[in-house]
């Protein structure tokens, strides 16, 4: 390249270098001297106030942790450590369980007992909890052609996890312990898109298939040997805030298949056990045992010639 056209270039890049760094410096000033200004007094008291009156902390961050923690402690292929003895993992689990109630002693005046006999109790619950849990991931081994072992499911599938963190919210909340269980349950919702509210109840064996955008609801009943696929709803009918402690939601008996985008609706809605629910119905109303419930759209279809000219385009 001739030296003078090289020159040319250099000063040209060197001057247009020169106008980035001065806006860049510019906006950077402006920004700053924009921070500077005060946040409004009044509203700054008022935050301070409300931090202050708080009567329990519980950060979210760390009740996550917890129940991720207890995830790793029941299935070894999740786990992030390593243990090279008995003595190392007994610690381990004595470590979880007063980070659990230090948790818990966060909202002790909340509690119906003391964090630390409530800390004792969940993790007295865990060889149960396992057990079930195994009984969920073979569930969904056996229902999932895909699915190549148990442990495949156990660390990649997100309808073993929703029930995952579902079954340890349900115990909590079975033993009286408030706000965590909706903390872990959001937790998993955001992690799946599988929203389960730790209130409902959930039998043996349950395969959550694919399962993004299905919604379970508090008082929904779902018996053994039951499976869901993605975007099924078992919610309420839109019911009046006083009807809070009533049945809003339906009842799953034994060995049913819900397809995907099925809606069922109410807490006086039954369906009949070994029943199967095609795609995208809407039900609102009992299904006896032993039914097969279908939505038939209206599809039509014709057959025309290939068009002469086709437009072809790309963006």
């Amino acid at each position: 390249m001739p030296e003078a056209i090289r020159s040319a270039i250099a000063k040209d890049w060197k001057e247009n270098l020169n106008i980035r760094f001065s806006f860049l410096f510019w906006n950077c000033t402006n920004h700053f001297v924009l921070r500077k200004q005060p946040m409004d007094q009044d509203f700054v008291t008022q935050l301070y106030q409300d931090h202050t009156h708080t009567r329990h902390l519980v950060p979210a961050s760390t009740t996550c942790q917890f129940a991720e923690a207890v995830m790793q402690l029941l299935f070894p292929p999740l786990s992030e450590t390593r243990f090279t003895s008995l003595k190392q993992f007994e610690l381990h689990i004595s470590q979880l369980q007063f980070n659990l109630e230090r948790i818990l002693d966060g909202m002790a005046d909340k509690l119906n007992s003391s964090p630390a006999s409530l800390a004792g109790a969940i993790m007295n619950e865990l060889p149960r909890l396992r057990q079930l849990l195994i009984g969920d991931a073979t569930a969904i081994s056996n229902g999932d052609p895909a699915a190549q072992s148990i442990e495949e499911v156990i660390r990649t599938y997100p309808g073993f996890k929703a029930v995952a963190f579902y079954r340890l919210a349900h115990t909590m909340l079975h033993l009286g312990i408030p706000l965590l269980p909706r903390v872990i349950s959001a937790y998993a919702h955001a992690r799946t898109g599988i929203d389960i509210h730790p209130g409902a109840t959930i039998g043996e064996y349950f395969c959550i298939d694919h399962g993004t955008g299905v919604v379970i609801g508090q008082t929904t009943v779902i018996g053994n040997y039951v499976k869901v696929y993605q975007g099924v709803t078992l919610g309420a009918i839109s019911v009046e805030k006083g009807m809070a402690n009533i049945k809003r939601h339906p009842t799953i008996e034994d060995n049913v298949v819900i397809y995907a985008g099925a809606t069922i609706l109410g807490g006086n809605t039954v369906i009949g056990t070994r029943s199967i629910i095609g795609g995208n119905v809407w039900l609102t109303e009992s299904v006896p045992p032993y039914s097969r419930v279908y939505h038939h759209p209206q599809i039509k279809m014709r057959r025309s010639e290939a068009p002469e000219d086709v437009l072809n385009y790309s963006i």
